[in-house]
């Protein structure tokens, strides 16, 4: 599965440009508890994201943030303005989390470019000049890239939380990251308020042990060389129905999980490696995947 060919045009020129340099990576990331890792409340996450772009091969030429926190029915949306406002799309924190600020550019020429890839895929996009970017972008990035120097381009997920849908949205996508532009995947892998905020300990021990079942499938889905990308593609298709799926991504509650299918269709179901098992305090194992 090689990299997709653009249409003739300006825009094309660039993009033959940008592809001199290693394959820029993606990744699946747990983006914390709202402004969390901001405000040192998640040290482990906030470690983590601060040391990830000193492993990049090169500075990207522009970050495609896929954020679990946008849902746009049957159809993908990018944001597609020169620039973007934050949309703090969480409450009952801190007053300083909602005075944060992150200047960087965004891309109108990648927006446009994502949407021609989709739609050479019969898959529709369109551009929202206008919504900020929400805490699965801003956060992450804030932590990652602090100098906000890079543009960025929000995409959002389809609201049927399918992954088939996901993963043949990433494959359209594929060739981007031969242009330098680092894709992120911005969700967790383990994402149940139920046990998140359960006061019986025995009910939080349960949901632990459902997200050590969870990250241990993907683990062995997502990294393991003797599985073939028809097997890797298939399996993931069916995902309901590993160990643990349903109690770490409840019926109707799968978004956080939806980025990592868009990664994986974009590279082309060859293995990931795992990069980190997120475990805060409280035990959950948050599972977070870069596809060389």
């Amino acid at each position: 599965m090689g990299a997709c060919v653009p249409k003739a045009s300006a825009m094309a020129d660039v993009a033959a440009a940008k592809t001199s340099g290693p394959r820029m990576p993606a990744v699946y990331i747990n983006h914390g508890g709202g402004p969390l890792p901001l405000l040192g409340k998640q040290p482990g996450i906030a470690e983590f994201l601060g040391s990830y772009a000193g492993t990049l091969p090169r500075k990207p030429t522009a970050i495609l943030v896929v954020t679990a926190h946008w849902e746009t029915g049957s159809e993908l949306k990018v944001s597609g303005g020169k620039a973007h406002s934050l949309y703090f799309d969480y409450g009952g924190f801190p007053k300083e989390s909602y005075e944060y600020t992150y200047s960087a550019p965004g891309s109108p020429e990648l927006a446009t470019r994502i949407i021609s890839l989709l739609a050479e895929k019969g898959l529709r996009c369109t551009a929202d000049a206008s919504r900020g970017w929400d805490h699965g972008v801003f956060v992450p990035l804030m932590l990652m890239f602090p100098e906000a120097s890079v543009p960025v381009v929000s995409m959002s997920l389809y609201s049927s939380q399918d992954a088939s849908q996901h993963m043949e949205a990433g494959e359209a996508l594929q060739c981007l990251r031969d242009e330098g532009v680092l894709i992120v995947g911005s969700g967790a892998s383990f994402h149940n308020f139920g046990y998140f905020f359960a006061r019986d300990a025995a009910v939080r021990s349960k949901g632990v042990k459902h997200s050590q079942l969870f990250h241990s499938w993907l683990a062995e889905t997502v990294q393991s060389e003797s599985v073939s990308p028809e097997e890797r593609k298939r399996r993931c298709r069916a995902w309901v129905e590993a160990p643990g799926a349903r109690e770490a991504q409840p019926q109707g509650q799968a978004e956080h999980l939806m980025p990592l299918f868009v990664l994986l269709g974009a590279a082309g179901y060859h293995p990931g490696r795992l990069l980190n098992v997120a475990q805060e305090a409280d035990g959950f194992s948050m599972s977070e995947f870069e596809f060389p």
